[in-house]
């Protein structure tokens, strides 16, 4: 849990440095594209939380993989190292996302369906976030045919369940209760 709050801290601050640098969105962008592919890829996760392989190899690699990051991204990399805490960097980038995210008035939103979303359904949904939390939103579609239909959403701590499957189960519960 430490590393977990540790990950916040270094985050805010360096939010806080892109902001005042105006680079806050090409920051964001690069850690996006660090915490995919950290998550992608089990290699590298591997080798970010190695302590038998050394800092200056971690950063070397690092920096091959993400050829043109922001001076920014490069300088957190390198207080990660000093601080012996490169392990952190998936957790520091998705924490970054998540704040600048927040800063924008920006929320992730998962809706849960059988089948992909269209881009009409997807504008209702966003339309219908927006009205429910009075943010902005970034949809995450997830595909789960065990819904059999409708479909399953999720706001931060909100969840709103309308799928087919939830309805027939209620249906159970009743006749059972009777």
């Amino acid at each position: 849990m430490a590393g977990a709050r540790a990950a916040i801290r270094y985050a805010k601050a360096m939010l806080s440095l892109a902001k005042d640098q105006n680079s806050a969105e090409a920051v964001s962008n690069d850690m996006k594209l660090f915490a995919k592919t950290i998550a992608q890829s089990q290699d590298l996760s591997d080798m970010l939380q190695s302590p038998v392989i050394g800092a200056t190899i971690k950063k070397s690699a690092l920096l091959e993989i993400f050829k043109n990051s922001n001076t920014l991204t490069v300088n957190l990399i390198d207080t990660l190292i000093a601080n012996r805490r490169l392990s952190l960097l998936e957790n520091v980038a998705l924490q970054y996302v998540k704040l600048y995210d927040e800063s924008r008035g920006m929320q992730e939103a998962t809706v849960t369906t059988a089948v992909a979303l269209t881009e009409e359904l997807t504008a209702k949904v966003s339309a219908k976030v927006k009205a429910l939390t009075g943010k902005d939103a970034e949809l995450i579609n997830i595909i789960d045919e065990s819904i059999l239909g409708g479909f399953i959403l999720r706001v931060g701590d909100l969840q709103y369940n309308a799928s087919i499957a939830n309805q027939l189960s209620k249906l159970k519960r009743e006749f059972t209760l009777n």
